[in-house]
């Protein structure tokens, strides 16, 4: 007969198979904890590739984020302004450029501005400025830098730097308006590149419209997630330039500047020891910011 069953596990039987129970389930744990630390490794590598990906396109691009350049206007100067008329430019570097020049339709006060502009559009989009400027009896030129309004180049902190002083050196060299004749507007971008121009040469004042402290200081608050400070090649540091001028200084604001916070623009003032017009309510690019009455009359203020 056959026999029921067999004979029943030893005590010894019973430890061998627990041991060999736990043993095969410390070596899953042992499989899982690797698993899960091999996927964190892996997603962090991911997170660190995409990361240095970012960055590295942000350097690449980075002067195509700054400088926003329109083309050249299609209309002539003449249609625009009584007397008006193109100019040429010619800079350090070799490079011709063009740029409008208004003269005054209000009473003549023999001061001529010279209006450096901000990062976007072009000297077509100035035109307003000019003619609040011209109507208070002042002479006007609008610079485009290279890159805009159909110039050549491509934009650079030096390159703009260069653009300002052939367009001072074209004012006071074959215009001859006297250097204490002359005024410096500055809007936005384009104030740091007055404050610079009125550290190599001789102005009689600035105003500074929506001036930022540095580049990197107004990047920083619409780029928090870049490392801004370390990957900027062009630097545009006004507070520092600003407080090494000794030319009469107006900083205008508006209180509502959704793109230069308005703070910035204060210690720019408190850096020049400078009053600071502060227009309520105004955005960035609201017309009574660009070329209003409060604009209109800092400049007449600087002007002496």
């Amino acid at each position: 007969m056959l026999q029921q069953g067999g004979p029943a596990p030893t005590s010894l039987q019973y430890g061998h198979l627990a041991a060999t129970t736990g043993a095969a389930r410390a070596a899953t744990d042992r499989r899982s904890d690797t698993g899960r630390v091999s996927v964190g490794i892996r997603v962090v590598a991911v997170l660190v590739v995409l990361a240095v990906v970012v960055v590295a396109l942000a350097w690449a691009v980075q002067r195509r984020l700054i400088y926003l350049p329109y083309g050249a206007p299609v209309v002539a100067p003449a249609a625009v302004f009584d007397g008006g008329s193109a100019v040429a430019l010619h800079t350090d570097d070799g490079l011709q450029l063009t740029a409008w020049h208004a003269p005054a339709t209000g009473p003549v006060r023999g001061v001529t501005v010279l209006v450096l502009p901000g990062n976007a559009g072009s000297r077509a989009d100035r035109v307003p400025l000019a003619h609040a400027l011209g109507a208070a009896g002042f002479d006007v030129l609008l610079l485009d830098y290279r890159g805009y309004g159909g110039n050549p180049g491509s934009p650079t902190e030096e390159g703009l730097a260069a653009d300002a002083r052939a367009a001072h050196r074209h004012l006071v060299d074959e215009r001859g308006v006297p250097p204490a004749r002359l005024l410096l507007f500055g809007e936005s971008l384009g104030a740091a590149v007055a404050t610079r121009l009125a550290r190599e040469r001789a102005v009689g004042g600035m105003v500074l419209r929506s001036p930022f402290t540095a580049l990197a200081d107004v990047g920083a608050v619409h780029y928090p997630f870049l490392p801004v400070r370390l990957l900027l090649m062009d630097r545009f540091a006004v507070a520092e330039q600003v407080a090494g001028t000794t030319v009469p200084v107006v900083v205008v604001l508006g209180t509502a500047d959704e793109v230069v916070p308005p703070d910035q623009s204060r210690a720019v003032a408190a850096a020049a020891g400078a009053p600071c017009v502060e227009v309520a309510g105004a955005r960035h690019n609201d017309p009574e910011l660009g070329y209003g009455p409060a604009v209109v009359a800092a400049v007449v203020k600087v002007s002496g």
